[in-house]
């Protein structure tokens, strides 16, 4: 080839590779703009905190009061005014807890309570503490208030008492809806006030198996018995909220209460909460307990009442209105995209909804790691297999 046919020829391999590199810009601009986008940076959106209970001090936190949907979360409250009706004698813990109709259709996760029957208290701790059973979630709330609406407001109020100042909640089980909100630090606060009231009932939260006619449910939470020293309590999922995560721990003097909040998948959130813990550990404080006990409030005097007729029906789409309401604009637009509502709750593993919320942080995920064996532990029930993989 003499110098012209060169000439050309390298012409014409510039042209070739320029019009590539330009089919390939075009395409990959087409492709960013057929991705989904965005809203806010909702990835889901992420937030943590690790606070040490020894001292209240937070060793660890981001975006910690940015409001999120607590999910199945919820239920700990819900466990925590159990609680309370057991201490005060209302309840025992063989104390039979009237099944409506209107616990039975709760959407799963569910055991299948059945519409007229009964399930004792302890019944209910199990399965809400293992399965994260809705439908139980609305015998408990039905039992104690009359209604799912009023029992909504007396957790608002709880929450209030014990310094929760930032969390509404409208329902017993964490389904969605666009008013129940919380922070990290909320959730966080609700850890370590059930631990400081109800010592001996918190080692439920240790039960890694639950059988409920014939049927065996294993707790959600896979840290247990799997990370040293957690010892519960609670993992929560809607789309809305993504892969939620409240945790205790002890090592040796060492005590911290942790919270992961919008974890992409049930695996990414686990692998973070191990991953705060041992990283925070070191850092908190070994001596003697310094931080006040979570104040405890009482409730008014009406709300002692003792209801003669439980498992009352909630009238339909009813919403009584929650002491101190605060703005939940921006949240409600998650759930209304996701069409997750009280009315028609989804909570399948579909992709979670947008919410205006600030970028999610860089953040480093650690990869699964094999499990360390069991740590020793007083756990309430006869079971002693590992937690099943599966969110609530």
């Amino acid at each position: 080839m003499n110098g012209a046919g060169r000439a050309v020829w390298s012409r014409m391999t510039f042209m070739v590779a320029a019009g590539m590199a330009a089919t390939l810009s075009l395409l990959a601009v087409t492709q960013a703009e057929a991705r989904p986008r965005r809203h806010g940076g909702y990835a889901p959106a992420y937030s943590a905190i690790v606070v040490d209970a020894k001292t209240g001090e937070t060793i660890h936190a981001e975006a910690a009061d940015a409001q999120r949907f607590p999910a199945s979360i919820t239920k700990v409250m819900t466990l925590y005014l159990l609680f309370e009706q057991i201490d005060s004698g209302r309840f025992s813990l063989q104390s039979p807890l009237r099944v409506s109709a209107e616990a039975a259709r709760q959407p799963p996760s569910k055991v299948g309570v059945r519409a007229g029957s009964t399930i004792t208290v302890e019944e209910a701790i199990r399965a809400l503490v293992t399965k994260s059973a809705n439908d139980v979630a609305v015998v408990v709330a039905e039992n104690i208030a009359g209604s799912e609406e009023a029992f909504g407001q007396l957790m608002t109020r709880k929450a209030r008492a014990i310094g929760m100042s930032r969390t509404t909640f409208r329902n017993a089980s964490g389904l969605p809806d666009a008013s129940q909100v919380t922070t990290a630090r909320d959730l966080a606060t609700l850890g370590r006030a059930i631990q400081d009231h109800f010592p001996t009932y918190f080692r439920y939260f240790q039960t890694y198996s639950f059988a409920y006619r014939g049927v065996n449910h294993r707790n959600h939470n896979r840290l247990l018995g799997r990370v040293e020293g957690v010892d519960g309590i609670k993992t929560g999922y809607i789309r809305a909220s993504g892969f939620n995560l409240l945790t205790s721990a002890r090592r040796g003097q060492r005590q911290i209460v942790a919270v992961v909040m919008g974890g992409r998948t049930g695996g990414a959130r686990d692998a973070r909460m191990r991953q705060l813990v041992d990283a925070t550990f070191p850092r908190a404080y070994a001596g003697a307990r310094t931080a006040p006990m979570i104040a405890r409030a009482s409730e008014p005097a009406r709300t002692q009442t003792r209801i003669a007729v439980a498992a009352q029906v909630p009238v339909p789409g009813r919403r009584q209105p929650v002491a101190e309401p605060m703005p939940i604009t921006p949240m409600a637009a998650a759930v209304i995209t996701a069409g997750q509502t009280r009315g028609g709750a989804s909570t399948g593993a579909s992709a979670a909804a947008p919410v205006t919320a600030s970028a999610q942080p860089h953040r480093q995920v650690i990869r699964a790691e094999t499990a360390p064996p069991p740590v020793a532990a007083t756990v309430l029930s006869a079971a002693a297999s590992r937690p099943a993989v599966a969110p609530a």
